[in-house]
């Protein structure tokens, strides 16, 4: 039996269904990654499925005794105590004994050996025995150690990244069947992700989450669950895969919607060509085309996209930035010392570090709002800057969403044209009537969208960016992501989203501790393999056993390829055209429209193969790259 399940669901909130027929069920050690658009339902429907919130129709059904833990996606602003208040205070009664017994034993290392303190903490502990509460205690200690929380630290001194581990340890806890996560990387720094992402790989339990992280989701998810105009589909794959696969689904969809237009079109011109339907054999063509009506009546449109432009300025000085030794700390904790560099008009910098590490503060130091105490930045000529705001305190929440655009107009201009501001924030999915509503009542994704359009629409060439990827969904960054790259200005990027990064920036600044920027070239992949060769450096034998009387010499030349690898090389080619011929195949045969109305061995055996032959391709490209390149890198040096 599925641990959860959902029967025929219908939701909606007073407008159109926001869920309507859906199924869907759960079973032992999945871990489910819920996609869609802001705005399709997400964290509805874990509310749904966490027993939150009722359905106005179709059932919700749970296996007897399942347990299930939901960690929202904003922090509430009523938690107070200390951490481990807040980590036990999921546990009922025994949660609360153990939060006095640790509140107990901090006063006594206070007070020495006090009697009613100790009087107090023998009693709580007979509780606590009665209960089995030290199996629990144990439990809770381990989940404080395991995420690397402070005990005794108020709740409310924390960033927002702890409080979020603090909230997912204490669902943690009480040891759910069903773990449910709304977007848990928000704040959360790359170091902390990539815990999570360990931690989520290794859970025993089910898990339901829905993110924004491409990486979290490619390295976690072992099945997609899809929302797209009121319904669910499911795609037993890797995210890379699903994305190809949703893609020639919808390529699909749109053929098949052609054709059902044109046969429309042709029977509603058979009917008003004046045909009455007297006859009995036309009574049954009339009946379709009215069903056809319906059908066509019913359908869902696919949710518009984002359509984002950035109004560019007139080109900056050939150099935008440059820094020579510059310090600064905050008290005697250093934020950056003696860092010295020089941005060119076209760069793409991204930044980043553990969160309190100050990106914030070294942004501010290179474009020249905050001096440095030693060292000086000088900045090119020509800029026009725009700053999007990690906080968006930008937005005024009181103004409506078109005065924060447009400052009262009713018109902007984009690259010269000149367009009425209700058209251009449709172009960022703001309908006419959301359009007039206060900010204050917006979501975060779209808070985030509106900040987009408000900076977008003003003339740069000097783009900076802190966190702007936090709310959106996927289909929105990675058409920021495209903006970008077309962007003929120069960008600063903080970010924690690894792929976005990826994607995007041409060099990375890395706040390393102790005021230390690491540079390097390209995204954060490339970032941690030059860390590596960094930390890892080749030995070579000459090295180990220098002369007595030398210095050791180091032997940098690349070694020749081997008889074999040479062979390997020149296979490698032809046996990656075998591969890419035979993926296509393989892709065709899934891209079909009937193809998953076939049975589920059929599917699961042919997506299982589509799975483990783009991991041979990806493996063979990565070896032909590694073998070019020892090759290439032996001949340049003779």
């Amino acid at each position: 039996m599925s641990l959860l399940s959902l029967q025929d669901i219908n939701i909606s909130f007073g407008g159109p269904l926001l869920f309507q027929d859906v199924n869907f069920n759960l079973e032992s050690g999945e871990r489910v990654a819920l996609l869609g658009r802001n705005g399709t339902g997400k964290t509805t429907l874990l509310k749904v499925l966490n027993g939150d919130q009722e359905p106005d129709a179709g059932l919700v059904v749970r296996r007897q005794g399942l347990t299930t833990a939901l960690l929202t996606q904003e922090v509430p602003q009523d938690l107070k105590g200390t951490v481990l208040d807040l980590v036990t205070g999921g546990l009922g009664e025994i949660g609360h004994l153990l939060s006095e017994y640790h509140q107990a034993g901090s006063e006594l290392a206070v007070k020495g050996n006090d009697n009613s303190v100790l009087k107090r903490m023998e009693l709580i502990q007979q509780q606590l025995e009665s209960k089995g509460g030290w199996h629990i205690h144990q439990r809770v200690d381990r989940a404080v150690m395991r995420m690397n929380l402070p005990a005794e630290t108020e709740f409310k001194t924390l960033s927002a990244g702890m409080k979020r581990r603090v909230l997912l340890a204490r669902a943690l806890v009480s040891e759910p069947d069903v773990l449910m996560l709304d977007e848990p990387t928000n704040h959360m720094d790359i170091e902390a992700i990539t815990w999570l992402e360990e931690f989520l790989t290794s859970y025993n339990g089910a898990l339901l989450f829905v993110t924004h992280d491409r990486v979290l989701v490619q390295k976690v998810a072992t099945r997609i669950i899809d929302i797209d105009r009121g319904r669910l589909s499911s795609w037993d794959c890797n995210y890379e895969l699903y994305l190809e696969r949703k893609a020639a689904y919808l390529d699909s969809e749109e053929i098949q919607w052609e054709k059902f237009d044109k046969k429309l079109l042709k029977e509603e011109a058979w009917l008003r060509r004046g045909v009455k339907a007297r006859r009995a054999r036309d009574e049954g063509r009339k009946k379709k085309l009215l069903d056809m009506r319906e059908n066509r009546r019913r359908r869902r449109e696919q949710v518009g996209q984002v359509q984002m432009k950035v109004h560019q300025a007139q080109r900056s000085g050939r150099m935008v930035l440059e820094t020579k030794k510059i310090s600064f700390a905050y008290e005697d904790r250093p934020i950056v010392k003696d860092f010295t560099t020089t941005v060119m008009r076209g760069d793409r910098v991204g930044i980043i570090g553990p969160n309190g590490s100050g990106k914030t503060t070294l942004l501010r130091l290179l474009l020249g709002e905050l001096q440095p105490q030693e060292g000086n930045t000088r900045l090119g000529v020509n800029l026009e800057i725009v700053y999007f705001d990690q906080m968006r305190e930008q937005l005024e929440d009181e103004e409506t969403v078109i005065d924060n655009v447009a400052d009262g107009n009713d018109y902007v201009l984009i690259n010269g044209n000149r367009r009425h501001v209700i058209g251009y924030l449709q172009d960022f999915l703001f309908s006419p009537e959301r359009s007039r509503c206060r900010v204050k009542v917006l979501s975060g994704g779209e808070r985030n969208r509106l900040l987009l359009a408000k900076f977008l629409a003003r003339p740069s060439n000097l783009l900076v960016l802190d966190e702007p990827t936090n709310d959106l969904d996927v289909e929105t960054l990675e058409l920021l992501e495209d903006l970008l790259m077309d962007y003929n200005g120069t960008l600063l990027l903080v970010s924690h989203d690894r792929a976005f990064l990826d994607n995007v920036v041409t060099s990375t600044l890395v706040l390393e501790g102790e005021g230390r920027i690491g540079e390097y070239i390209g995204g954060y992949k490339d970032w941690l393999l030059q860390r590596s060769q960094e930390e890892n450096p080749v030995k070579t034998k000459e090295s180990k056993k220098p002369a007595k009387s030398q210095k050791p010499k180091l032997d940098n030349k690349p070694r020749k390829l081997t008889y074999k690898e040479e062979r390997e090389l020149e296979g490698l080619p032809q046996l990656i055209e075998e591969l890419e011929n035979r993926k296509e195949e393989l892709f065709s045969l899934v891209s079909e429209p009937g193809f998953y109305k076939k049975e589920g061995k059929v599917i699961t055996e042919t997506n299982e193969k589509l799975a483990a032959l783009e991991q041979e391709l990806t493996e063979a490209y990565q070896r032909w790259e590694s073998l070019e390149e020892l090759k290439s890198a032996r001949e340049n040096n003779g």
